[in-house]
């Protein structure tokens, strides 16, 4: 059957795929990973398949749907997220009119109001909840072969008397038995667009394992897709798939694991670096990290190529870090970022601004804190909330919402807005302290003169680094709402 996988048209550079998605000021342009491990297992089960990415390859709402009808397919599966909801069902709702099949809409935000999302829209079949392989694979099948899809686990389809939901009935266990998602890149999308400024470039984006064991309460996919606990592939498949992309892409320089935190299993992490060293893989690789790694574990991961770790800090004060079901210590995360100094891995820190129970007091602290780590990278954020989340839910009882409709979640631009307050402090003034930490972080002459070092003995950190200046330089010296 000949099926359509759509990244939607929206902003230009929308980056649909992350997990706070938006126009970012670093240049990020995540993948759209879920959906390109869907057109895997589709093809796997013989499908045809045709995938458009529009954000990545400029296409406007236009040109996207003449290159679908020209295709003529029997399925759409349509990406959404929050910000663009409104947009996504929209044009879910034009390629239902104008190309006569079957469309779904997936995604988290689908996943955590699936009747209030479908009925967004007046014509497009349906939503498909939570991790979608599964249920999309026997919607398929059902279709190929003119049988009902009616009381398919993990869909939201539309009626004449409203939506009927009817829910996942759980998660794909054998990762192993999903095609390598590279290979997917390498046939259907320009890999040169995609960049994550913390890996090198350019970059694939997989995943070694999926799930989240731990309970921080803004983070969404292990709350809408993945399951919170954590299911891997065999270190045997990743590293596999680590020496494909080696062998067949020689245009990528490295590997960015998309895990929650690839660290959930420690003993895993460390057999995967044995295993990377045994078969001589010598790609660089980034991934998502819990300040838990110890320093034996790191310096393993450095000897197999690890480069460097995404790490989310979030607060300098335990306090905030016990509102947000953090389960670290401050005390905790200086250890962390002293091993991995030791063992010579770069850390990107992550701090975010908002949780119920901030103030002026503890922000400031927080800004304090990342100053002492000094990681080599940090983003400031507020606090970016999406239905389904603890977060969300916490900002909603709280009276701390500052939203009407989920197109504030981002600003005209398309970068992130913020939709929270707290009892000292606006959206604005969250916004804006977000700004001056980022000033105070970047500008300071010593971490300058670091990174310009670095840069001149470095190439591939010379062509990072100017990859993410040329958009970033607009945002760092911005004051106000902005």
């Amino acid at each position: 059957m000949k099926v359509t996988a759509l990244n939607p048209p929206f902003l230009p550079l929308f980056s649909r795929g992350q997990r706070s998605p938006a126009v970012t000021r670093s240049g990020t342009l995540y993948y759209p990973i879920w959906l390109s491990y869907a057109v895997g297992a589709l093809e796997q089960a013989g499908h045809s398949i045709q995938f458009i990415d529009a954000p990545a390859m400029d296409l406007d709402g236009e040109t996207t749907l003449e290159k679908i009808k020209e295709f003529s397919p029997e399925l759409i599966i349509v990406d959404t997220s929050t910000p663009s909801i409104i947009n996504d069902v929209k044009f879910a709702d034009s390629l239902t009119e104008e190309v006569g099949c079957s469309v779904f809409i997936t995604g988290t935000h689908p996943s955590a109001l699936p009747e209030e999302t479908v009925l967004l829209g007046s014509k497009f079949t349906g939503a498909i909840l939570g991790e979608y392989e599964k249920p999309l694979l026997k919607i398929a099948e059902a279709l190929k072969n003119n049988l009902t899809i009616e009381g398919i686990s993990g869909t939201a389809l539309r009626s004449e008397d409203g939506v009927s939901v009817t829910q996942p009935d759980g998660y794909l266990s054998d990762l192993d038995s999903l095609p390598f998602v590279s290979s997917v890149y390498a046939t259907h999308l320009p890999v040169e667009r995609y960049n994550n400024p913390n890996a090198l470039h350019p970059q694939v984006m997989i995943m070694g394992g999926r799930g989240c064991p731990n309970h921080c309460s803004f983070c969404v996919f292990p709350q809408m897709l993945t399951g919170r606990f954590y299911r891997s592939r065999s270190v045997q498949n990743v590293v596999a798939e680590m020496k494909w992309v080696q062998e067949n892409m020689p245009e990528v320089q490295a590997v960015f694991f998309e895990d929650d935190t690839i660290a959930a299993d420690m003993k895993r992490l460390r057999l995967l670096s044995e295993e990377i060293i045994k078969q001589k893989v010598t790609i660089s690789w980034t991934c998502n990290m819990r300040a838990t790694a110890d320093y034996k574990t790191l310096d393993m991961c450095h000897s197999a190529g690890l480069r460097s770790v995404c790490v989310g800090f979030e607060s300098g004060c335990n306090e905030i870090l016990e509102s947000m079901r953090k389960g670290l210590k401050t005390g905790q995360m200086t250890e962390f970022m002293d091993n991995a100094r030791k063992a010579d891995i770069l850390v990107h820190g992550c701090f975010l601004f908002g949780i119920p129970g901030e103030t002026r007091d503890t922000a400031n602290r927080t800004l304090k804190f990342a100053l002492n780590l000094n990681p080599d990278t940090a983003q400031f954020y507020p606090l970016m909330v999406y239905p389904g989340t603890d977060a969300y839910s916490d900002v909603q009882k709280a009276g701390l919402l500052d939203a009407s409709s989920w197109r504030d979640w981002l600003k005209e631009d398309g970068t992130h807005a913020c939709v929270v307050k707290t009892p000292d402090m606006t959206s604005d003034d969250l916004v804006e302290f977000c700004n001056y930490a980022r000033r105070k972080f970047y500008l300071r002459p010593g971490y300058m003169i670091k990174k310009a070092w670095r840069s001149i003995w470095d190439k591939g950190e010379r062509h990072r680094t100017l990859l993410a200046f040329r958009t970033f330089r607009k945002y760092i010296f911005r004051r106000g709402n902005g």
